[in-house]
């Protein structure tokens, strides 16, 4: 049995070059999928949004550039460049407007 520990691995990433919006559409890149957890990236371009759902986790919002209205459960909240919202716990439905 190997008890050493997990190798550990770093990427640097620029934020604004995730994922490239696209007239019309709504773009997502996966970063991070485990059992614990993910972290998808997405580009929306005005106008677009996500159907309401639920997520098994909790749930980070950072919006790195333009405005974005997020409902969670039966609130709505405007978010600007350079905010988050973290929604927790995981589990209430939650909808890009």
């Amino acid at each position: 049995m190997d008890l050493s520990a997990p190798e550990i691995s770093a990427k640097l990433m620029r934020l604004k070059e995730l994922v490239q919006w696209q007239p019309g559409s709504v773009v997502s890149r996966t970063l991070i999928d485990t059992n614990s957890g993910s972290v998808t990236a997405f580009a929306f371009d005005e106008g677009q949004g996500l159907s309401e759902h639920t997520a098994p986790y909790d749930a980070l919002v950072t919006v790195v550039e333009g405005e974005v209205e997020i409902r969670i459960s039966d609130e709505v909240f405007h978010l600007k460049e350079d905010e988050m919202i973290i929604c927790r716990p995981r589990g209430p439905t939650h909808s890009k407007q």
